[in-house]
């Protein structure tokens, strides 16, 4: 049975008999308090991962977040249930997570060493879906937390499955009522810093599939009208892309078939969009395309935002 680790006071507690150790980096990240009041930041860095299956990938969240150290990870496609996520992974190293989890299909979670507060398992007027016969559930895609002040949405926008499925219908809808919900936030507070992260499942302009006439001529999903209308409606209400002026040219997701990867034969589809207040403290952005590589990777990569106070 698997035991978690305890973080209080500024001090890490391991439960007799867990199974993994406390290094002393995560000590040291445990020092810094997830269960405490987060201190006054020089910065913060945000990223965002379609995982494709936390339990799967463990070991590489583990080391990825050893190496570069980020303050907040938005997870996408956890594809497990809350009573199986891997709490401890990350408990013992300094952060605070929260998950929506209910079965092996979607899946969020938000991990923060710099608080995790107001969480919210869905935003308001999200629509549901449930396949003809079923009744229809809302679906494990979005979570939210206030992190550090600012607040953090990790999303994993429906697919569409294609162009003429109930599917697409239920995309379109969904991203109207994230819109409808930016809107009202900013309406009410022009200076909300408000972060929405992941997986969009839309590539917004033709550079960002890596054969545009194969999209169009194979009829895909991603690349409609309809789907890039309704992305362009969040940037209308004021969302920025924080990412792209960064990393022209860049993808974020490569299909495991036709050994897409290799050929670097990609899709931006992963994005993080920021309130004006919030895009105006960005340092830096960049995509993590190493970690694409090597056996057992997600077939998406991690997109990280660097914040000035």
């Amino acid at each position: 049975m698997r035991r978690r680790a305890v973080l209080c006071s500024g001090c890490c507690a391991v439960l007799a008999g867990c199974e993994r150790p406390c290094s002393p980096r995560n000590r040291l990240r445990a020092m810094k308090g997830a269960c405490s009041a987060p201190a006054k930041l020089e910065g913060m860095k945000i990223a965002t991962w379609n995982i494709n299956s936390i339990r799967a990938r463990e070991n590489r969240v583990e080391d990825w977040l050893d190496e570069h150290d980020v303050d907040v990870l938005a997870l996408q496609e956890t594809k497990t249930k809350d009573e199986t996520f891997p709490f401890d992974l990350f408990e013992f190293m300094g952060y605070e997570v929260a998950h929506f989890g209910l079965n092996q299909w979607n899946g969020v979670a938000i991990a923060s060493r710099v608080g995790l507060e107001d969480v919210q398992r869905g935003f308001d007027n999200q629509p549901h879906f449930g396949k003809p016969g079923e009744p229809e559930v809302l679906e494990a895609r979005a979570i939210g937390a206030t992190c550090g002040g600012v607040r953090v949405w990790s999303l994993y926008v429906p697919n569409g499955r294609g162009l003429t499925d109930p599917h697409m219908d239920y995309k379109l809808h969904w991203m109207e009522a994230l819109r409808q919900n930016v809107h009202n936030e900013l309406a009410a507070n022009p200076q909300s810093q408000l972060a929405l992260v992941g997986d969009w499942n839309v590539a917004p302009e033709d550079a960002d599939v890596w054969d545009i006439d194969y999209f169009l001529r194979n009829e895909m999903t991603h690349v409609s009208e309809p789907e890039r209308c309704a992305f362009a409606a969040l940037l209308e209400e004021g969302m920025v892309d924080v990412v792209r002026p960064h990393t022209p040219g860049e993808y974020t997701y490569w299909d495991y078939q036709a050994g897409r990867f290799t050929k670097d034969e990609g899709m931006r589809i992963d994005f993080q969009l920021f309130s004006p207040a919030l895009a105006a403290r960005v340092e830096r952005a960049w995509i993590d395309k190493v970690e694409r590589a090597g056996e057992g990777a997600s077939d998406h990569t991690p997109v990280v935002v660097e914040i000035a106070d």
